[in-house]
């Protein structure tokens, strides 16, 4: 570590490891768990006051939301992950040239894509398993939120920028300020003004508009690195660096959007054959993933609050930090999934009923889906946080192997072939097999990742 740091004080090279990741990762988990609160809370309202067609609705239009925080994981965790690594060597003009480059790339996509989404609406809605009944609830929900997208994109990894900048509150608040004000539009819009589907999409567009805008804020008047203009012009070898580290999150995005658009076909082109019917098993599990996204999003946002401590000290060559920093995480990923497994194997009919009411196949499926797909859910925090890990010390190809172990490698043949010769319940089985063949190898390479930082035989890619 250069003296130079040491000077400067900089929290994250002397403060102790179990304090940083309490002040970093408390905000990132909580901005996290408010982003995935958009879609729950749209879930709860939407499945009281439209019903299951209303549910099943928003889990075709989810793999938007996915591509959506893939672009932005793309540039933020690239843009955060280059910062932290140059500003712990040092070089703080270079850490604020690839933020600014980031920046504008956020602001460029999230434009591009929102409009891609208004004008090929219905062909992606039938890429994405749309039935017949669902259509109409699908293309309003769907056609709404496309508005707010360039000012999701820009929270989602705008945010990642903040954390790096050293303003993890600031990004606690900006994310929690929209999710706040989609949860109070949300019942207003649906049971007050009767729009119903109608006014959950555009409960959540102007929540994202208003976080959108706190992140324009934050870097017009509040920010810490020294930005100047011209570094908001994209320049070629600044995006190398950035897609670079930030592949690993944005395909494991990727992947999911994938996964999630050939489980809705697969569950209803085989849902068609069971009893349940399409409908059923469409609803359920656009529940069960939403519900899932909670864990989720703690498990990345202890990773996401850990990237400022391994990218610096791996940078200033404090690799013991990094080594306390990772073990650390993994514990506090442990623990949490065995909490989350407990309430998923004996409380899945309860926590279902709070999405809204339905038939008895509905819950018979629901909770046989729970019990069955989350069986792993105690080392599920393991794979996304180590493929983060190895992004943020600038491992960019281990980490893009990690992230797509679990739904790439191991899910998506699972649930085209297991189908095949168990019919509907081959998904269900699919999922633990996978979760736990993503964890082993997460834990393989974290482990010869830590054997070459204690002996300090490190390899740069």
């Amino acid at each position: 570590m250069s003296s130079e740091n040491i000077k400067q004080g900089n929290p994250l090279a002397e403060e102790k490891i179990g304090r940083l990741i309490a002040r970093f990762a408390v905000p990132a988990i909580i901005s996290m768990l408010v982003s995935s609160l958009y879609n729950i809370v749209d879930q709860i309202f939407i499945g009281q006051g439209v019903g299951i067609l209303g549910n099943a609705a928003t889990n075709i239009a989810f793999p938007v939301s996915i591509i959506c925080t893939a672009t932005a994981l793309l540039l933020g965790i690239g843009s955060a992950s280059n910062y932290n690594l140059e500003a712990g060597a040092g070089r703080n003009d270079r850490a604020a040239e690839i933020a600014g480059n980031g920046l504008a790339m956020l602001v460029i996509c999230g434009v591009v894509i929102g409009a891609v989404v208004l004008i090929f609406l219905n062909p992606l809605l039938h890429l994405f398993g749309v039935t017949k009944e669902i259509l109409s609830y699908a293309q309003d929900y769907t056609g709404i939120t496309a508005i707010g997208i360039p000012f999701l994109i820009l929270t989602t990894g705008g945010n990642h920028l903040i954390r790096a900048d050293r303003s993890p509150t600031y990004s606690m608040t900006c994310m929690l300020t929209g999710a706040i004000l989609n949860t109070i539009l949300d019942p207003l819009f649906i049971f007050v003004c009767h729009w119903g589907i109608k006014g959950a999409a555009a409960a959540t567009v102007i929540g994202q508009v208003v976080s959108g805008l706190m992140v324009i804020y934050y870097f017009s008047k509040k920010r810490k690195m020294d930005l100047k203009r011209s570094m908001f012009v994209p320049k070629a070898g600044y995006l190398k660096m950035i897609v670079s580290l930030g592949m690993a999150s944005c395909i494991n995005q990727i992947a999911m959007a994938i996964v999630q658009i050939t489980m809705n076909n697969t569950l209803r082109y085989y849902g068609a054959q069971s009893m349940y019917g399409s409908e059923i098993p469409l609803a359920c599990v656009g529940v069960i993933s939403k519900v899932n996204m909670v864990f989720m999003a703690i498990a990345i946002g202890i990773a996401q609050g850990c990237q400022p401590i391994w990218g610096f000290n791996y940078g200033a060559h404090n690799y013991d930090r990094v080594r306390e920093a990772y073990k650390k995480a993994f514990a506090i990923c442990i623990v949490l999934g065995v909490v989350f497994f407990g309430c998923f194997q004996l409380f899945p009919r309860q926590i279902v009923s709070i999405f809204g009411s339905g038939s008895e196949a509905y819950f018979h499926f629901a909770e046989r889906y729970f019990r069955i797909f989350m069986f792993v859910t105690f080392l599920n925090g393991i794979q996304p946080m180590s493929s983060a890990f190895f992004t943020s010390i600038g491992k960019s190809k281990l980490g893009i192997v990690v992230s797509m172990t679990r739904q790439i490698i191991f899910l998506l043949p699972l649930i085209l072939i297991f189908p095949l010769f168990m019919g509907i319940d081959g998904v269900m089985y699919a999922g633990p097999i996978a979760d736990g063949a993503a964890a082993l190898v997460a834990i393989i390479f974290a482990e010869r990742e830590m054997k070459a930082l204690q002996q300090g035989n490190v390899v740069l890619e």
